[in-house]
């Protein structure tokens, strides 16, 4: 098989592509033969060593997100047979391969109306999406909610989740490609973030009042502000963060608002599995419908992580074993 390998903590050049021994799955554990990998941010925090207690030990596969079939299981596996079509919510042996091993509980089924490079982009971005709107912020109908970089793979699943929910969406994007995207995803409205002045737009589009709920995928750099946007006792859930960020406290305390941290490390299985079971619903529906924005060769693993941290996502960056 093959599979990328981090021996050293550092840039993405660190990652190689190496042939290795096939994987064998041990109890309650399911091989994945892997059809397209999810490229998310937390991979390349990870591989560059700055992820803190989540840095995994070396050498290691980097990812956690894969699509695939089944391709064997081991003993006391049940509900998943060799053929299935699934995608998974973490692995054992790293996504980025062309076989992964899996625990049962990390494995969902990938409906048939759903490629494989889209259910590659379901695990994190999605699972997260669910779980700040309809956990953390407890987003009702009728709300409103501001997606904060509403392009990439986090942002688009929020606004997605969101208008099928019936809230009021607005979100924000760097380019005019990114505010067609998202407006295209479900949007009502679209504000460029790099533009003076936006955030002033976006209060005046609530006659004022602010937004109930702020997804944000880049609190050292929009926090403080958030908490401008709010109307009383709203809350912003951070999923995103690249360094230190300082903020006045009187702006929560004026708006009784609040703040919420959102790691998808620290939810149990039950938890992950409940998200899954209803993301699933979404998926057959169409509802949740992910954005494939660029393909590349697993081989290229470098090259997607620098892109991802470029400002201008258009929806998510898969491999390709």
């Amino acid at each position: 098989m093959k599979r990328i390998r981090v021996h050293a903590f550092g840039g993405p050049e660190v990652m190689q592509l190496e042939d290795s021994n096939g994987l064998v799955p041990g109890p309650g554990e399911v091989l994945v033969r892997v059809a397209a990998v999810g490229v998310n941010p937390a991979d390349t925090y990870m591989r560059s060593g700055s992820y803190g207690a989540r840095n995994p030990a070396l050498p290691y596969t980097p990812g956690s997100d894969a699509a695939g079939v089944v391709e064997a299981i081991g003993p006391g596996v049940a509900g998943v047979a060799p053929g299935d079509r699934v995608y998974t919510s973490s692995t054992l042996s790293g996504a980025y391969a062309d076989y992964a091993l899996c625990r049962t509980a990390r494995i969902h089924a990938l409906p048939e109306r759903t490629s494989f490079a889209e259910g590659a982009a379901i695990g994190i971005p999605y699972a997260t999406a669910h779980h700040a709107l309809f956990a953390l912020a407890r987003a009702q109908r009728g709300e409103t909610v501001l997606v904060h970089g509403a392009s990439g793979g986090v942002g688009i699943a929020a606004l997605q989740l969101a208008r099928a929910a019936g809230l009021r969406v607005i979100g924000t994007a760097g380019t005019a490609q990114g505010l067609e995207l998202i407006e295209r995803q479900g949007a009502h409205l679209g504000f460029n973030h790099r533009e003076p002045g936006y955030r002033e737009r976006i209060l005046a589009a609530t006659n004022g009042v602010g937004v109930d709920v702020v997804v944000e995928m880049l609190a050292n750099v929009n926090l403080d502000h958030d908490l401008e946007l709010l109307a009383p006792r709203g809350c912003v859930v951070v999923v995103g963060s690249r360094g230190r960020v300082e903020i006045d406290p009187r702006r929560l305390m004026i708006r009784g608002a609040s703040i919420h941290g959102l790691l998808l490390w620290n939810l149990s299985d039950s938890e992950i599995a409940r998200i899954h079971d209803t993301l699933r619903v979404s998926l057959e529906a169409g509802t949740a419908r992910p954005i494939v924005g660029l393909e590349l060769p697993l081989g290229a693993a470098p090259e997607a992580h620098r892109r991802i941290l470029e400002p201008g996502a258009l929806g998510k960056i898969v491999l390709v074993p």
